[in-house]
């Protein structure tokens, strides 16, 4: 059975937060969201990170998912627009009983706009 647009479009509102969105509902509650970088890659290619993200690669996800929190929305990004990684990290992570949205754009969007970041672990100045 096919969808309607306006059903994939509702989903796809309830599943990713804009930069802006995630920003809001965590000013309005920041005890219900939990902010998590899926990016795989060595540090030198990352370089940053949304501040306060919690680094676990996608690539190490089924290793590491136990240090996440079920009491809070997990919120994942990755590289930009056209990187999946974040949307194989929920479908994951929502098979194993977590809430989870997606942050629209990744890092790339974040940077954009020009919100806060900081330095990924492992790199020198």
């Amino acid at each position: 059975m096919a969808i309607t647009a306006n059903q994939f479009f509702e989903e796809k509102v309830q599943a990713t937060f804009s930069p802006m969105d995630y920003l809001n509902a965590v000013k309005e509650s920041p005890e219900d969201y939990y902010l998590v970088d899926v990016r795989n890659g060595p540090p030198h290619l990352k370089k940053e990170k949304v501040e306060g993200a919690v680094e676990i690669p996608q690539s190490e996800l089924k290793k590491r998912f136990f240090e996440l929190p079920k009491d809070k929305t997990l919120v994942l990004y990755c590289w930009d627009v056209w990187c999946n990684t974040a949307a194989k990290a929920a479908l994951f992570l929502i098979n194993e009983g977590f809430e989870v949205k997606e942050l629209a754009g990744g890092i790339a969007a974040w940077n954009t706009m020009g919100f806060p970041t900081e330095k990924v672990a492992g790199i020198e100045v």
